[in-house]
């Protein structure tokens, strides 16, 4: 996925194999604003991908990955958390590119809870990518 925060800023790819984790929330207890202040290298000014880590019923996926599909999101195997997923779930990342604020994490982060809840699944977190400084 390919995707441009503002006008000016130039292009990342989700798929950038030099992108680093520059942020980690995957304690529901710790606000976004949290995880952010405690990241060292995250920098507010760029472009990031944000991933969300969740777990679906198998049936479930193709109908969430359409909703989120909608919004920018792309959703593919895998995540952190998928070793505590109950076994009948599918590990799964939503990702996308968007401007890393509090706000915006935040209420992605209510958004995949409650797709999860409604699908009998489970959320794990979030963390999010940057190319690196310079």
């Amino acid at each position: 996925m390919i995707g441009r925060a503002r006008p000016n800023e130039p292009l990342i790819s989700a798929n950038d194999p030099d992108l680093e984790v520059v942020v980690t929330a995957f304690d529901e207890a710790e606000a976004a604003s949290a995880a952010l202040d405690r990241s060292g290298t995250w920098r507010p000014d760029q472009p990031a991908v944000l991933r969300q880590h969740l777990a679906l019923p198998p049936a479930a996926v193709e109908p969430a990955r359409d909703v989120l599909a909608e919004d920018g999101w792309h959703v593919e195997p895998g995540g952190r958390g998928s070793e505590h997923a109950r076994p009948e779930l599918t590990a799964l990342i939503a990702h996308r590119v968007q401007k890393l604020d509090a706000l915006h994490c935040s209420q992605e982060a209510s958004r995949m809870a409650g797709l999860a809840q409604r699908r009998d699944g489970q959320v794990f977190g979030w963390d999010a990518l940057q190319s690196p400084p310079g």
